[in-house]
């Protein structure tokens, strides 16, 4: 295992140090340049300095608004004036990094959370974490107006997207909150290595969502961890095409020193212009957008076109992670740009990177490469938790100075024992050269008689169909042999009517089937729309075979 040296500074001195290193370095650009505009009038760029003294002002008010005393005109819930946590949104914006990396500098600890969520996730997180003071878009700003009698610890909500200073109910805008900040740098947050600097929920696709409880240790080391692993270097430039701003992104850059480039734009094929526009050495990208990327009959055209793609001789490399991304869709864009199509395996318990494909390494479906510096991988039985040999399919277990301090205590404690291994809940094997593959999800993964039957698997064979856009396979209950395999499946171009549609789906399946073993055989299958998915972007496993489940007991009444 190759040794890690990181830096033993606090989260936001990541930021400082970046800022006192090369303070004139562009650091995050976003705007009309991160859209399908052909040229980058209107894009705002903050520099690393720029950066550091915004977060230096947020650090400022957070630490008075948290020592004052609530008034009515100030709260959102009924007040208290107790040291809660700090709720930050983790929206695709230069607003994030300058909140994230301010709370860490104030000393709180920040908590972040998904602007895509509804109000029944929105108002748990807000309760299990004890959030006292949100930056969100207005969005989430009315919703927290809405149900603010029910979050007691609320009292100060920050509008981060107000236009002309206009926000909902007793809020108030960013510029507004910020414009009474002294000036000058904030000092140092009074926090240790491993006390916890930032709460991350699960996605909560196998359960109700947890807070996972992520030290300064635990961050700094895995920015560290993920600057290696995707070779980032001061010269980079990452383009993020991505529904909200990750952490590992954002930290990684900060502490290599790279410049980011943020793609609000949802047109993958934009995206690629951008990246081609500014430069960019890394392209990051989550497997539902590249699965659209890969079947975009324009990606065909690209030497073709004059806005500056493929990507340019910068581009290094594709980078997804989340869930698997097909490897029909890995290669085609590959082929298309001519780099790299690679992914990554980890979990927010990881902070969140715990594995990563070599850059300059062929791909095999279901691989997700070594781990990351300074950290350890095996695998252990399904039944009697003993390590196994390389080849063999058990769980998954890993440990390194990313693995987190658990969870918030509601949730019991964290599956890690006490050599510090962390059980994953994933099933996978190591080949000989120590890289991992992943099988499935332990939660996901179903019998049929006595055969274990990998979802995941049977998706990669179907999406091999160049009929077939994406697909999603779950368990369907059977009272004679366990489970069966459904299939429900997005056609790139659906026939016309219910007759044309069954053949379609029937020629699909068979194909499918005859490379398939007996325990893995599709035996219903559904036309979908879309797949169904979470605010994150995973597919809702959990509740499409919530769904599936209710439809079987239905018939079998």
């Amino acid at each position: 295992m190759p040794k890690l040296t990181y830096p033993e500074i606090t989260l936001d001195a990541l930021l400082r140090r970046a800022a006192e290193r090369d303070p004139h370095r562009a650091a995050v650009t976003t705007g009309p340049a991160a859209t399908a505009a052909t040229n980058t009038a209107g894009a705002t760029t903050l520099t690393f300095a720029e950066l550091d003294r915004q977060a230096d002002r947020i650090a400022h008010r957070i630490r008075a608004t948290a020592t004052a005393a609530p008034t009515a005109t100030a709260t959102v819930g009924s007040g208290s004036s107790g040291s809660g946590a700090v709720g930050v949104a983790h929206t695709l914006d230069s607003v994030f990094p300058a909140v994230y990396y301010g709370t860490a500098r104030s000393g709180r600890t920040l908590v972040l959370v998904n602007p895509l969520v509804g109000e029944a996730a929105l108002r748990h997180v807000f309760t299990k974490a004890g959030i006292e003071i949100a930056f969100v878009p207005t969005r989430i700003a009315e919703l927290l107006t809405k149900i603010g009698d029910r979050l007691p610890l609320l009292r100060t909500v920050v509008v981060t997207d107000a236009a002309d200073g206009v926000v909902p109910g007793s809020t108030e805008p960013l510029e507004h909150f910020i414009g009474r900040a002294p000036e000058g740098p904030a000092p140092a947050p009074d926090a240790g290595l491993d006390d916890i600097a930032c709460i991350q929920f699960t996605t909560g696709t196998t359960g109700r969502p947890k807070g996972v409880r992520l030290t300064h240790r635990n961050l700094v080391a895995n920015a560290v961890q993920i600057a290696l692993a995707h070779r980032l270097r001061d010269d980079s430039v990452t383009l993020n095409h991505l529904p909200l701003y990750h952490v590992m992104h954002l930290n990684s850059a900060v502490y290599a020193g790279a410049s980011q480039v943020l793609c609000q734009d949802p047109d993958p094929v934009a995206s690629l212009a951008l990246a081609a526009r500014t430069g960019a050495t890394h392209y990051y990208g989550l497997p539902a957008r590249l699965h659209r990327l890969a079947g975009d009959d324009r990606l065909d055209r690209l030497d073709q076109e004059q806005e500056g793609i493929p990507a340019g001789p910068r581009l290094t490399a594709v980078l997804s992670g989340g869930t698997a991304l097909a490897p029909a869709a890995a290669r085609r864009i590959s082929a298309a740009l001519r780099v790299p199509v690679v992914q990554g395996y980890g979990l927010a318990e990881l902070s969140p990177l715990a594995h990563n494909q070599r850059l300059d390494a062929r791909p095999e479906p279901g691989a997700v490469g070594p781990p990351v510096p300074g950290t350890e991988c095996r695998i252990v039985s399904l039944g009697s938790r003993r390590p196994v040999d390389i080849w063999s399919t058990g769980e998954v277990q890993i440990r390194g100075p990313q693995l987190m301090a658990g969870y918030l205590d509601d949730h019991g404690p964290a599956p890690i024992d006490a050599d510090g291994w962390f059980t994953t809940g994933d099933v996978g094997y190591l080949d000989e050269d120590g890289g991992l593959h992943l099988v499935d999800r332990l939660g996901d993964v179903f019998k049929y008689d006595n055969e274990l039957v990998s979802p995941s698997a049977v998706e990669r064979i179907l999406t091999e169909d160049p009929r077939i856009a994406e697909c999603l396979v779950v368990d369907w209950p059977d009272p004679v042999h366990g489970a069966l395999a459904w299939a429900g499946i997005v056609l790139r171009e659906p026939p016309p009517g219910p007759p044309a549609l069954l053949d379609a789906l029937d020629s699909v399946v068979e194909r499918a089937n005859s490379r398939l073993g007996h325990g893995e055989q599709i035996r219903r299958v559904e036309a979908l729309d879309a797949i169904p998915r979470t605010p994150n972007g995973k597919p809702a496993r959990r509740e499409l075979r919530q769904q599936l489940r209710a439809r079987a007991a239905l018939e079998a009444a």
